[in-house]
């Protein structure tokens, strides 16, 4: 995966036109199959029995592994086509839906125990509205996890761009020699924690882990297991 800056933006349409390719790179690349997606389960912890909502499910990896955990797995994504994807290679017993992150969710107050937030909130604009339902649709007591960007990403790929401003930028990324722009919201670090903090969220634990010990040599960069790429949060609903 190659990045460059540009001013173009990606669109529903666009996540519909590169799914096939995008699963495929998710499933077997780095930052996901061997780095984020196993943080992201490993922070769920035991999820036998509970009531949880992958939001943002993409074509439904994270789903698939918190059901084969014993998890009641409800799943939304806003492209169509990753939600195609997911009802393809998902139980049928999982309720997956297209729907917005950043529109009321069509679940009921209470509803679940965890919801998983895997690298879509930084497509995000405004965070509250989207904090405020999670927190709705979360019981008393429940988790919420989170992983986005880290900001010092953005700092360091971007050294003249303001790093405390709220800004929209896209990158060039290549899927299996096709390429597509991704568009994105940072925000810097100061913002993303009281973001939490004013959505009446409890920050229990934050994250910058490694790599799987057992990640293919060929997919590591120069640096090893250990860098930065994203930033991940467990969160509690008092």
């Amino acid at each position: 995966m190659t990045m460059t800056s540009s001013d173009a933006s990606l669109g529903t349409a666009d996540y519909d036109e590169l799914a096939a390719v995008y699963a495929e790179a998710n499933d077997n690349g780095l930052f996901n199959a061997w780095y984020g997606r196993p943080e992201m389960l490993r922070l769920g912890g035991d999820v036998a029995g509970m009531r949880v909502l992958d939001a943002g499910c993409g074509h439904g990896p994270l789903a698939a592994a918190l059901h084969d955990r014993g998890a009641t797995v409800s799943g939304f994504d806003l492209s169509p086509a990753l939600v195609a994807l997911a009802e393809e290679r998902l139980d049928a017993e999982i309720d997956l839906r297209v729907a917005d992150l950043a529109a009321p969710l069509p679940y009921g107050d209470d509803e679940f125990d965890l919801v998983m937030c895997s690298l879509a909130l930084h497509y995000v604009k405004d965070w509250a509205p989207t904090l405020a339902e999670m927190r709705r649709v979360l019981k008393p007591g429940g988790r919420l996890i989170v992983s986005i960007i880290h900001p010092f990403v953005y700092a360091f790929c971007y050294q003249d761009a303001d790093y405390f401003a709220l800004t929209q930028y896209s990158e060039d990324y290549d899927f299996d020699g096709t390429t597509f722009v991704m568009t994105y919201w940072h925000r810097p670090l100061q913002d993303v924690l009281n973001a939490f903090v004013d959505a009446g969220l409890v920050i229990t634990t934050v994250t910058e882990p490694s790599a799987l010990p057992d990640t293919p040599a060929a997919l590591l960069p120069p640096e090893g297991r250990r860098f930065l790429c994203f930033l991940f949060f467990s969160l509690e609903s008092p």
